[in-house]
């Protein structure tokens, strides 16, 4: 019976399977907590990139859209 329970647990710490979704699980922690500081840290010039993104693909549509009606 000692024999047994010593070599359940002898078993359970050579079995590594719970290791690697432990390593994966720190990775997909420390790429999130990147992200989150990265918006943090950037947060009020990429909201003007995308203001001035969208404002100059609105400048374009309607570029388009005036050579589209002078084709027709």
């Amino acid at each position: 019976m000692v024999n047994d329970i010593i070599a359940k647990i002898q078993a359970f710490a050579a079995d590594k399977d719970g290791a690697t979704a432990i390593e994966y699980g720190l990775i997909a922690g420390g790429i999130s907590l990147a992200i989150v500081a990265g918006v943090f840290a950037f947060g009020d010039s990429l909201d003007t990139l995308f203001s001035d993104l969208g404002t100059a693909m609105d400048s374009a549509s309607e570029g388009v859209r005036t050579d589209a009606e002078g084709i027709q």
